[in-house]
């Protein structure tokens, strides 16, 4: 049972890790016939960040790796430890940080401050979430391909198309080519206009990276309606394809040196999150998962989620954790949907394998009419979707439980719970179903609750005590000795017993 709520911490050490697939969804591997450490991981240009930003004269640094990186944890560690001593630093400290609390590809700014950490270096992919505590210095690796490949297989793929004008959108691992991609892009395509923000190597905490003069060339224009992705099929591609459903997405994919229309599927996407957002609108007990203490806002993003609830009449449950799975989420009964609030790449949740759907902040105000028409726009940033909630109207739902609401999941019509705090006057008993208090009055409260609720309408309860009505068991000396090895006792009369 204790499994179920948390990580074993042998499973850790013994679980198998598939590398392959791992690498070629998110991360990436140093292949020693290609990279040394040094170049691989950008030793010299870490340790320069790490001189220029952090002043003071004794340091902690935090290193944090995703599993396809662990390998080469202690020769990172040694490396940056000997590039920080040639350049002049004494007292500073490397701690290596691996299994993350939640994502591999957010700053796990809790493990950093366990070991008081100035700063951190993210190695590996990243979904760039900006932090609330700590700096942050990004290593991302290099995916190897070739450059003029990219545009060479794009003036395949879009032969028919012609776009005037495309906005160049990378994977992590691949950034460092930006510059090659850009000169070959313009080679093959003299009078096409090409946007393009460098990804940064440092960040700031509360930073976001996107900022105001950056915006505008990395977002696509009207005009634009062209994306060109260069990388894996990853969670990044999937999320760039739901929040911009109306552009053509292309994707060079390096590993099969091959460019297509990946756009095609967006359609699909918004098909099967459309599903959940219906069935969020069925729900009156939502669970609020924490799937993220690092990025910033969203401490401020579960506040506004638990009063859009409270003024709905929803009853709301705040859980944490850690790493979503099936069976953690199958302990929670009685809540109907979960809302989670994780950083944009981790956001997105497939429901298959759920006993209960799960759904983004977005979507929840599109159940709950927050957002009253759904234009086609879909935000997984943190700050947008605050600046949407409050720019939205929300109407009360006291007397929501009077009127029946008609389910599109199920072709019915419903009756909608209000968990909102009310109480009613009984002078006469109670129910199974409420809390029970007595106020100065001497007239009992009903307080309905959910739990309470579904306890009562479950066919089993639990074990019953029977009090009072089973005669009781005659007493018996049981197993002697210690949790690790029990010693078997015969169950002998008590005069034989030495």
């Amino acid at each position: 049972m204790s499994a179920a709520f948390s990580s074993n911490a042998e499973a850790v050490i013994t679980r198998p890790l598939d590398l392959a697939e791992q690498e070629k969804r998110t991360g990436i591997q140093r292949k020693e016939s290609d990279l040394s450490i040094a170049e691989f991981y950008d030793i010299d240009r870490t340790s320069s960040e790490i001189q220029s930003r952090l002043l003071k004269r004794v340091i902690n640094i935090a290193l944090q790796f995703p599993d396809e990186m662990l390998r080469d944890s202690v020769s990172v560690y040694l490396s940056l430890g000997a590039a920080l001593r040639s350049k002049g630093y004494v007292d500073f400290n490397l701690f290596v940080l691996a299994d993350t609390s939640y994502g591999s590809c957010c700053v796990d700014e809790v493990a950093a401050q366990h070991v008081n950490a100035d700063a951190v270096v993210h190695y590996g992919h990243a979904c760039l979430s900006p932090t609330t505590r700590l700096p942050t210095i990004y290593v991302y690796g290099r995916r190897k391909f070739g450059p003029e490949r990219v545009a060479t297989s794009f003036a395949s793929a879009c032969a028919e198309l012609s776009p005037k004008s495309i906005t160049l959108r990378m994977d992590v691992s691949c950034c460092y080519a930006a510059d090659d991609i850009i000169k070959a892009l313009q080679l093959r395509f003299s009078d096409m206009h090409i946007s393009y923000s460098q990804l940064p190597g440092f960040q700031a905490a509360l930073e976001t990276w996107r900022s105001d003069e950056t915006q505008s060339s990395h977002e696509p224009s009207a005009e634009t309606g062209t994306i060109l992705f260069v990388g894996p099929e990853t969670l990044a591609l999937t999320n760039l394809m739901i929040t911009h459903g109306n552009y053509q997405v292309f994707r060079y994919d390096p590993a099969s040196d091959t460019c297509s229309l990946e756009s095609v599927r967006t359609n699909k996407l918004l098909m099967r999150r459309y599903t959940m957002v219906q069935r969020a609108r069925d729900a009156d007990v939502f669970g609020i998962l924490v799937g993220t203490l690092g990025v910033a806002s969203y401490l401020h993003l579960i506040k506004q989620l638990r009063q859009v609830l409270t003024q709905k009449g929803k009853k709301t449950y705040t859980i944490s954790v850690g790493k979503l799975n099936p069976a953690k989420l199958a302990n929670f009964a009685e809540i109907e949907c979960f809302i989670l609030v994780a950083c944009p790449e981790n956001s997105l949740i497939e429901s298959k394998e759920y006993f209960r759907p799960i759904v983004t902040p977005f979507e929840l105000q599109i159940a709950l009419g927050v957002t009253s028409t759904w234009d086609g726009r879909y935000l997984l940033d943190f700050d947008k979707v605050l600046k949407d909630t409050g720019n939205g109207s929300i109407q009360d739902g006291a007397d929501a439980e009077d009127e029946p609401e008609f389910s599109l999941i199920t072709g019915k019509y419903r009756r909608v719970k209000n968990y909102g705090d009310r109480l009613t006057e009984d002078t006469t008993g109670q129910e199974k179903s409420a809390l029970v208090s007595r106020n100065q009055q001497n007239t009992i409260a009903k307080m309905e609750t959910a739990a309470g609720e579904f306890l009562n309408n479950r066919s089993w309860q639990g074990l019953e005590q029977n009090l009072g009505m089973d005669e009781p068991a005659i007493l018996e000396k049981g197993r002697m000795g210690i949790a690790k090895g029990y010693r078997e006792v015969d169950h002998a009369p008590e005069n034989d017993v030495p």
